[in-house]
């Protein structure tokens, strides 16, 4: 009986990118940046109003 260990994660250096092993696929290991601070406009103001 053979014994197919794979790795937990592995490194691709042509896209620079990490993976995961989940299951039998491979998944990226992806970060999303922080979210920026948008201030709300005068129509965005208008509709919270209107909800509140």
């Amino acid at each position: 009986m053979e014994d197919f260990s794979m790795d937990k994660y592995i490194y691709d250096d042509k896209n620079d990118l990490w993976y995961e092993l989940q299951g039998d696929y491979y998944i990226p290991c992806l970060i999303l940046p922080a979210e920026k601070e948008q201030p709300i406009g005068l129509w965005g103001q208008r509709h919270l109003q209107y909800l509140k």
